[in-house]
């Protein structure tokens, strides 16, 4: 069995929380659904994130230098090479491998530059603006344009966090990295990380520098900028193509908006990778949890499941980070867990660790009125590898005594712990995240110190 979404780091032996590194941590299988934001650099007090993004511009600026200079097929092939990061795994993607824009899509973003007299005598301001002229250009291409011509940056960034935690380097070439000297792309040998199936280069990105989409974006501007009335008559669509065309024409009216985002850039911050519910949500869901009959009447199950799904990846953050929900199969039952990345930042956890080899942990969700032997079965069965042999259920009631001395017997026989938090305990967990005295994560604590006094 392998890790549940493996992610860089517990690949490579460091358990610090999301939370308290300063990028965010790449999933080895897949990417991460934000993306980078230049207008953060823009807005940000650091001069030197000010400074990356007056490279970034200035390297976009150059295309449509180049193109103008009669050098157009070679802006054309950097902006085609620029459009796509593999390394940072940023996006949507399943399979971390994405594709470039083509040739006409290349050419249509080139004669933006002559196209629109402000770009043509004067250049960008933000090159996001291309999302409101360009169909099919939209933040993961933004991301991907600016992550290339900051490339140079990334790599010592990399190198840097990676010798602060003790990850190893090896020797990769790293394609693509834009010269700022020289104005091109260029292969680059160098020590990075990199990733462990395939080989290839990984490059962190600091999550300062992360939404889930660009300050300067499409949606906005058509919302509370975009003239309707005057691009559509009354009963024709209004197509996004309509507006960017009459965007082309019409560059003033482009240019106060993108004036209004930037006199607002103080309510501009990043997106965090996981936001906790606030204590209000937590105590409705708690409410919504107290009311549902057990069984799986009227769907009685699945609200459950879907009420802890949201609640606890909160309570117990960011001592756990959240990895996700899954659904698994034992014996024809539908079982649904959430795991946890094991950051082992909590003296607790690193005995979780050292005792039962949980890498990840698991919580079972049965809304059940009582924990049956087939259920201690099926979880026992799922407990090993890196998963471990430390469990949790989530249910209704606390487990009779013939199904708590069989926990108590798995433990003697097989040294696997599954303790269960009942709504009383879930109760407590939100008392102390909204009392803020304690951590939540104590609750499980205090469950499992009784578990291990019924121990031999």
């Amino acid at each position: 069995m392998v890790l549940i979404r493996p992610r860089f780091t517990e690949f490579n032996d460091v358990f610090i929380p999301q939370a308290e590194l300063d990028f965010a941590i790449p999933f080895l299988d897949e990417d991460i659904p934000l993306y980078v934001d230049p207008f953060l650099l823009w807005r940000s007090p650091g001069l030197h994130d000010k400074g990356l993004h007056q490279v970034i511009l200035g390297a976009f600026n150059n295309l449509g230098a180049l193109s103008k200079s009669g050098s157009h097929e070679q802006a054309v092939q950097q902006l085609i090479l620029a459009s796509e990061c593999d390394e940072v795994g940023l996006g949507t993607s399943a399979t971390k491998k994405g594709t470039r824009i083509g040739q006409a899509k290349a050419e249509e973003v080139l004669s933006l530059f002559e196209r629109i007299p402000y770009y043509r005598d004067h250049g960008f301001r933000h090159f996001e603006e291309v999302q409101l002229f360009v169909d099919g250009i939209g933040k993961d291409r933004i991301s991907d344009i600016a992550c290339n011509f900051i490339k140079s940056f990334l790599i010592d960034y990399t190198a840097q966090e990676c010798h602060a935690l003790g990850v190893e380097l090896k020797r990769a070439v790293v394609p693509n990295v834009y010269n700022p000297s020289s104005l091109t792309f260029e292969d680059v040998e160098t020590e990075v990380p990199v990733h462990p199936e395939t080989g290839l280069p990984v490059l962190l990105v600091p999550k300062r520098w992360l939404r889930h989409v660009p300050w300067i974006n499409y949606d906005t501007y058509f919302r509370d900028f975009c003239p309707q009335d005057d691009i559509a008559h009354e009963g024709e669509e209004l197509t996004r193509v309509k507006v960017q065309t009459y965007n082309r024409d019409n560059y003033g009216i482009v240019d106060v908006y993108v004036q209004a985002r930037e006199r607002s850039f103080e309510d501009c911050r990043n997106d965090p990778l996981f936001s906790q519910i606030p204590v209000l949500s937590a105590r409705r869901k708690l409410a919504a949890i107290k009311k549902l009959p057990t069984g799986k009447d009227d769907g009685a199950d699945i609200a459950y499941e879907k009420l802890i799904g949201q609640l606890l990846p909160s309570l117990l953050y960011p001592q756990l980070d959240f990895a996700q929900e899954q659904a698994r199969t034992d014996s024809g039952v539908s079982i649904r867990d959430l795991i946890f990345y094991n950051s082992r930042t909590h003296p607790f956890l690193q005995e979780l660790m050292k005792d039962y080899g949980s890498r990840q942990i698991t919580f079972e969700m049965k809304n059940v009125k009582a924990i049956e032997s087939k259920h201690v079965d099926q979880l026992n069965r799922y407990l090993k590898d890196n998963l471990g042999n430390f469990g949790v259920f989530v249910t209704r009631n606390p487990l009779k005594k013939a199904r708590f001395s069989s926990t108590v017997d798995l433990w003697s026989g097989q040294r696997k712990a599954i303790v269960t938090l009942t709504d009383a305990d879930v109760e407590q967990m939100v008392e102390v995240f909204d009392s803020k005295q304690r951590d939540p994560l104590d609750v499980v604590v205090k469950k499992y110190a009784e578990f291990r006094r019924a121990c031999p």
